[in-house]
């Protein structure tokens, strides 16, 4: 979250978290190997950024799945709808039964 606000220095993306340097380091390079951040080092301090290109695609990604995900709780959705309806005797009209101490 804080590199959404902008660049940071390492040591400001660590203050946070009680975590050694080369243990946050090794996550850093992780992120910077799948494109989601980049740095550079200007001296002693090495600067991170977002890589707002790799959280495009990761965002198209999402909608996909979202997609996906939606149409199949929808089919879900539908048949237990359907069963529902089947299991319901001919002519009577459904209730819903009430959970004892609920109102």
């Amino acid at each position: 979250m804080r590199l959404c606000a902008g660049e940071a220095s390492v040591g400001e993306l660590a203050d946070p978290f009680d975590m050694a340097l080369p243990s946050l380091m090794k996550h850093i390079h992780v992120l910077e190997t799948s494109g989601l951040v980049q740095s550079e080092k200007s001296g002693r301090v090495r600067t991170c950024r977002l890589s707002p290109d790799a959280l495009l695609g990761a965002e198209d990604w999402f909608q996909q799945q979202r997609a996906i995900w939606e149409a199949r709780l929808d089919r879900f959705e539908a048949y237990v709808m359907k069963l529902k309806k089947e299991r319901e005797p001919a002519g009577k009209p459904s209730r819903t039964r009430e959970r004892k101490g609920t109102k």
